[in-house]
């Protein structure tokens, strides 16, 4: 696929035009991702309230006793979404699935040991040690160019 930017300074508004020569399940995806329109912020709730959880300042998303919780440096919040939601959601720069109960924010994170063999363990900025799980591992290594 070619992408092209062209600049014309009488375009009021940006404008996507997709030219091919059949419709194909890459020309759909991509036409369903510039048409959605997704909320950027998350609702995290603890207790009786509820805050909005910009994601940049979430550090991971994580599932546990059942619920899906966020973790941010307030703390930890309960989010009303399912992972593979959030997955589906979240910028694809950012945020990385490892494991299929967590995903990280790759911008929270402080370094990555490989040396275990089969996995990567993941060091956060609050300090928590996070697992990669042998089927994300070739995920992360591609994601991070190794």
């Amino acid at each position: 696929m070619r992408i092209e930017i062209k600049i014309d300074e009488t375009c009021a508004e940006p404008k996507v035009l997709i030219l091919t020569d059949r419709i194909t399940d890459e020309v759909n995806d991509l036409f369903r991702k510039l048409s959605e329109t997704q909320p950027q912020a998350i609702a995290g709730f603890r207790g009786d309230q509820c805050a909005i959880l910009e994601p940049d300042a979430v550090i991971r998303f994580y599932g546990a006793n059942q619920k899906v919780y966020a973790q941010t440096k307030e703390g930890e919040y309960t989010v009303r979404m399912r992972l593979y939601e959030l997955a589906e959601r979240l910028e694809p720069r950012a945020f990385v699935r490892i494991s299929n109960s967590e995903i990280i924010n790759m911008k929270k994170v402080v370094n990555l040991d490989l040396r275990l063999t089969g996995t990567i363990v993941v060091r956060l900025i609050d300090g928590e040690t996070s697992y990669v799980s042998r089927r994300y591992v070739t995920k992360i290594k591609r994601y991070l160019g190794i």
